[in-house]
């Protein structure tokens, strides 16, 4: 797990404009809006674009003990005229000094605080990871400077003692350090082998990481022991390959002296078919075609949501509040007795501001209870009207899908 990671000299944008939009996910790519891009399209030695990107630099350690020296300008990071951004860690003094003496590494650290941020969206990059013990190559994300209350979002880590796992993580306060909260997924082969696509989606109170498309993890409040979740604001991108510290354990004989990690491109992207939260619509069910109902115009708390012809009634007209409610006719989307439990019915119930009244939904059209960390799901893929709500572990399974319409 990602240790702490000091933001150097760069100072962060208080605030961009947050597009409050969910995320877009693998499935729903094609509907993307691209909000900001990086395709390394120069020629070879060209450094990276000053306008997009900071240089982190020295040799302090950033919190973790790093052996690395950072520089700036083209020394360490690239692009190599064939599409790729290259950061390169060298076995090398460079006459400068580090926490622990002379420097024995040289490495690159790019940010894009007080250039870009962004809050929400699908957050991609395709690259290739360098394999060797000691290097710890990562895309990763911070809220601010303060850290860990700011928080962190570790797309991907990799270290070279395990060459197969990616590593997705959040730190924040509570939870931070050997304390964090994360998944990884081992591919069967070193991630260095060849380029794999690392992202996430991230939208109120979930994030979900993926590798080549394939979820591996996700996080919403449950997770987090009852700390802060502080993933709702703007978050700045870096992209770095330190050597050595608490995590990687140091190189050794058989690391290489020069070492190369390969980035394909960075795309950010929101969708344009999920509306920000706050509005309201009816949601309507991808395998069944109808929309999430409520059985009666004037209903009583436990009143079992259920799936029905898209009418355009008060009865399926919801609003998805910025506290994670959902509500129509007065009364909160909830699950019954704030169970955790697959099978557990999903109902109608007076707004009372608990978590099983805590919903948000991606753009993958996951409507998950952020208690439970589980999808609404129509029970035995039922399409006929009046088949029932129920929550259930997310498997991507077209009876969890829901579209705002």
């Amino acid at each position: 797990m990602r240790r702490l990671k000091s933001l150097a000299s760069a100072a962060l944008v208080a605030s961009l404009v947050a597009t409050g939009l969910a995320v877009v996910s693998a499935q729903s790519a094609a509907q993307a809006a691209v909000v900001w891009n990086e395709d390394f399209n120069g020629g070879s030695g060209a450094g990276v674009d000053t306008s997009k990107w900071n240089f982190d630099t020295g040799g302090g350690g950033f919190g973790n003990s790093e052996l690395e020296y950072y520089n700036s300008g083209t020394s360490n990071v690239y692009q190599d005229g064939q599409g790729h951004l290259v950061i390169e860690a060298r076995r090398e003094s460079g006459g400068r000094s580090c926490w622990y003496g002379t420097c024995q590494w040289t490495s690159g650290r790019i940010q894009t605080a007080g250039k870009f941020t962004q809050l929400y969206g699908h957050v991609e990059a395709r690259i290739q990871v360098p394999k060797g013990n000691g290097l710890w190559p990562a895309f990763w994300m911070l809220g601010g400077s303060n850290w860990p209350t700011d928080g962190e979002i570790d797309i991907m880590e990799n270290v070279g003692r395990d060459p197969n796992t990616v590593y997705g993580t959040i730190h924040g306060p509570g939870y931070s350090g050997g304390n964090a909260v994360g998944g990884t997924r081992n591919i069967g082969q070193a991630l260095g082998n060849a380029f794999h696509t690392f992202a996430v989606d991230w939208s109120p109170n979930l994030i979900v990481w993926t590798i080549d498309g394939s979820e591996y993890f996700r996080a919403t409040p449950a997770n987090i022991r009852g700390n802060k979740w502080v993933y709702d604001h703007p978050f700045f991108i870096i992209l770095n390959l330190a050597v050595g510290g608490n995590f990687p354990g140091s190189p050794d004989g058989s690391t290489p002296s020069v070492n190369r990690m390969l980035i394909d491109y960075v795309h950010v992207s929101t969708s344009d078919t999920t509306p920000p939260p706050g509005g309201t619509n009816a949601l309507r069910g991808t395998e069944s075609g109808r929309c999430i109902d409520i059985p009666s115009a004037n209903p009583v708390d436990g009143a079992r949501l259920q799936v029905y012809d898209c009418n355009g009634t008060a009865a399926q007209q919801w609003t998805l509040g910025t506290d994670g409610t959902v509500r129509a006719l007065g009364k909160c989307m909830d699950v019954a007795a704030a169970g955790t439990a697959n099978g557990t019915a999903v109902q109608l119930y007076t707004c009372n501001g608990t978590n099983a009244q805590k919903f948000t939904l991606s753009a993958a059209g996951d409507l998950v209870n952020t208690n439970a960390n589980k999808c609404v799901d129509v029970a035995g893929h039922g399409t006929a009207n009046g088949s029932q709500l129920q929550i259930w572990d997310c498997t991507g399974g077209a009876n969890q899908k829901w579209t705002k319409v």
